[in-house]
């Protein structure tokens, strides 16, 4: 029960982390910005999910690959950071367009869809999509999903407007039948995983890269099942941030080649 508790703190934590650390700041909704207003600003806003591996804090410290990343871009330009973790993957990308935030700083799969809507860095990261059930509990568990057909009528919780409902649309198709969603607005992967460690939801679908990060806690689930191929993931910025994009991506193209951006994939996604 301690370890549900765990993801279900986070969630919690994540929806008042940021009056915690920047207290009497509220952001305005305006247009977006590009790189040279961000830089006469001084401050580099950005939005981030909250968990175990984009951003999170332990005790007084915030740690993460995503959190690190773009501390070391705004170090890099003299900007200062101002990182903000919000758990809802539509709020995320409207903080982006509004101009509320400058970057969608965490794993963002790169679709077809996703384009239409935001501009995409050069891809920062490889990564595939997963399947989250029980292990099966006796030789032939009914629930215990061996591969991607099998999920033709089950249903799937996901969160809420969440790039990976288009790659299960599109597998639904690919089966040849429905698989049902069940989109959850107020939970993250973390505590969907959770939910499905303690039997509350019988799937889920997630970042392989969470799900391995969150296994030790739950050893009762298997992660085995790939629902995606492997993925793009990059940041995204505002249709209106060209320059700022062009920023970041000479900025990634040098650093992801050097030492110290493989020693943070090595402590983050043992890489």
């Amino acid at each position: 029960m301690k370890r549900y508790l765990k993801y279900i703190i986070m969630g919690i934590v994540a929806v008042t982390l940021y009056t915690l650390f920047f207290p009497g700041k509220d952001k305005e909704k305006g247009k977006p910005r590009d790189y040279q207003t961000i830089v006469e600003s001084g401050i580099l806003r950005a939005v981030t999910e909250y968990n175990s591996i984009s951003y999170f804090a332990d005790g007084d410290t915030v740690s993460g690959f995503h959190y690190e990343l773009l501390n070391a871009f705004a170090r890099s330009k003299g900007l200062t950071p101002e990182i903000i973790p919000e758990m809802s993957f539509e709020k995320r990308q409207e903080g982006i367009l509004t101009g509320k935030y400058d970057i969608l700083a965490n794993s963002t799969i790169v679709t077809s869809e996703s384009k239409d809507s935001l501009l995409f860095t050069h891809p920062i990261l490889l990564n595939k999509q997963v399947l989250v059930q029980r292990k099966p509990g006796q030789e032939n568990d009914s629930m215990y999903i061996h591969s991607q057909l099998e999920l033709a009528r089950k249903t799937l919780h996901v969160v809420k407007g969440s790039p990976v409902l288009l790659r299960i649309h599109n597998l639904s198709n690919e089966i040849g039948d429905t698989i049902y969603i069940q989109e959850v607005e107020k939970y993250g992967p973390e505590q969907l995983l959770a939910m499905v460690a303690h039997g509350d939801i019988d799937y889920t679908v997630c970042d392989e890269s969470i799900a391995q990060a969150s296994i030790n806690d739950f050893p009762q689930l298997d992660i085995k099942t790939a629902i995606s191929f492997t993925q793009f993931y990059s940041w995204g910025v505002s249709k209106h941030s060209p320059i700022l994009l062009d920023s970041l991506n000479a900025w990634l193209d040098t650093y992801t080649l050097t030492p110290e951006f493989r020693e943070l994939q090595k402590k983050y996604y043992n890489k």
